[in-house]
């Protein structure tokens, strides 16, 4: 390495990117007026009802705290504690999946297969996870993805970035263009007071396209580093991601699973599927089957009591999840004849592996509780509720777009994000003549871009960890896609109002 590579601008890991951002934050509580708005019975902001309060700046001892306070749930934010167990337990799990060898004879199969046309998992996987995204907000459990699609890109001649890309612009994407997702879609509308079905068809034209055109973007990068492996963006440290993944070569591995990684593999596929079928909220889609099949259960003799108290699914959430990965990887030990020892501590070498990830995640929301803390986050949304005023309706939904880029930096959450503004956003549009459906539409799509780049997203931050891409290298990537986002974005929010079917 030269001496002038060796003296450049390296970019600063994702604690530092992190931690830097919770401090700067703790410096605006200083410039920032304070402030809080009243909320009604329900937790929404009342419109108006702003009032300036006493100063709170944070100090170094408050943004030293801020993680801890944000893993442990200081209201009004969330415990990360929740998704941080979570992690652990993918890892864990997939630490005593990888003892087994089934993911490699696995991986290896399926580069033979796709030889020649390994093009064709990107057209298959990431619509997938847009549909995720879409309809139930697939956010933090795509962490149980990473581990396994990226050793896959990179067996097919790929690279970590190409994996990266496909599980976390796929789910997010499907995020921004939000058709069913409860923790964006139906929260958003709910405060706004409007069903969630309205304006559903402008979100479908919003899915498609979306979809589509980050699809080809990661088609193109894929198929130009199969042609030409330095064009990778982590090519640099190709050598050492192939090294990290355990990327082997496919001719150097069985070509077909034994009976126990047969059996493995039936595991291992059907804890995703319970994963994803926990997650889907069914009874606001009208299907009330999950629960009306738990409560007979819980009636049943004996049975019933000897099972316990049961979650159905499309209610659960992480700590649920945990549970499963944990049992199940459990399982995965049982089922192939690992020794209780090796078991337990092939789980705990896996979930040593993404330690830092769950680590990240509260770090992230740490941002959050200084803003809560020094009571600016009201501020910031008054003087957005103050300059979108008495605006003609195409240019306040452009300005309201524009007003969610930032507003979503500052609250990466959708749920946090839609409970705080809806409530005063949708009323303004009714001035200008713009429906409350197309705000929650400006607002999940500001919130969508915004979580596929921001360092204060713990979804970003943790996959990039978990894909070893330094977010520099992301950005680069992301740029000129995120231009064309936002372009059509505020092309199609233009659309809606002066198409009336598409409100």
């Amino acid at each position: 390495m030269s001496e002038k590579t060796k003296k450049g601008f390296k970019m600063p890991s994702s604690f530092s990117v992190l931690l830097i951002i919770i401090a700067i934050m703790a410096v605006l509580t200083l410039i920032i007026p304070a402030g809080k708005y009243k909320v009604d019975k329900a937790g929404a902001i009342i419109a108006g009802s702003y009032e300036s309060v006493k100063q709170n700046p944070q100090g170094i001892w408050d943004v030293l705290m801020a993680p801890i306070n944000a893993m442990l749930g200081k209201a009004p934010t969330n415990a990360a504690i929740d998704v941080a167990f979570f992690i652990l337990m993918v890892g864990g799990f997939l630490g005593v999946v990888n003892e087994t060898g089934t993911l490699d004879v696995g991986i290896a199969s399926i580069v033979r297969k796709y030889k020649g046309r390994e093009k064709m998992l990107i057209l298959i996987l990431m619509p997938l996870f847009a549909l995720g995204g879409t309809t139930y907000g697939m956010g933090e459990e795509t962490m149980a993805f990473y581990p396994l699609l990226v050793p896959v890109m990179m067996s097919v001649g790929f690279d970590s970035l190409t994996g990266v890309a496909i599980v976390l612009l796929g789910s997010q994407i499907g995020c921004l263009a939000s058709t069913l997702n409860p923790f964006a879609t139906v929260i958003a509308s709910d405060t706004a007071g409007i069903s969630s079905a309205s304006g559903l068809l402008l979100r479908v034209i919003f899915w498609l396209v979306l979809t589509a055109l980050s699809t080809y973007y990661v088609y193109r990068y894929a198929d130009k580093v199969q042609k030409n492996p330095t064009a990778s963006l982590t090519y640099a440290t190709r050598e050492e991601d192939l090294k990290y993944f355990n990327v082997e070569n496919g001719e150097e591995i069985p070509s077909q699973m034994n009976k126990k990684q047969k059996r493995v593999l039936l595991v291992f596929i059907s804890t995703f599927v319970i994963m994803v079928a926990g997650f889907i909220p069914f009874k606001d889609l009208g299907i009330k089957f999950f629960e009306s099949f738990n409560e007979s259960l819980h009636k049943i003799p004996y049975l019933g009591q000897l099972i316990g108290n049961t979650d159905a699914l499309g209610t659960w959430y992480f700590p649920q999840t945990a549970m499963l990965f944990a049992f199940m990887g459990i399982l995965v030990g049982i089922i192939y004849g690992l020794k209780e020892d090796k078991i337990i501590s092939s789980f705990m070498n896996g979930a040593a592996d993404l330690l830092s990830v769950a680590l990240i995640v509260a770090v992230a929301r740490g941002i959050q509780v200084i803003m809560n803390d020094g009571m600016i986050t009201a501020t910031i949304l008054h003087w957005g509720e103050e300059g979108l005023k008495g605006l003609s309706s195409q240019l306040f939904i452009v300005l309201t777009y524009i007003f969610y880029l930032p507003m979503s930096f500052l609250i990466p959450s959708s749920s946090g994000l839609a409970s705080a503004t809806m409530g005063i956003m949708a009323p303004l549009g009714k001035f200008v003549n713009v429906p409350g459906s197309l705000i929650v539409t400006a607002y999940q799509s500001a919130s969508g871009v915004l979580n596929l780049i921001a360092p204060t997203s713990g979804i970003v931050m943790g996959a990039l960890a978990l894909g070893r891409v330094e977010i520099g290298t992301w950005w680069k990537f992301m740029g000129k896609l995120v231009v064309s986002i936002v372009v059509i974005t505020i092309a199609l929010l233009l659309l809606g109002t002066v198409v009336p079917f598409l409100q």
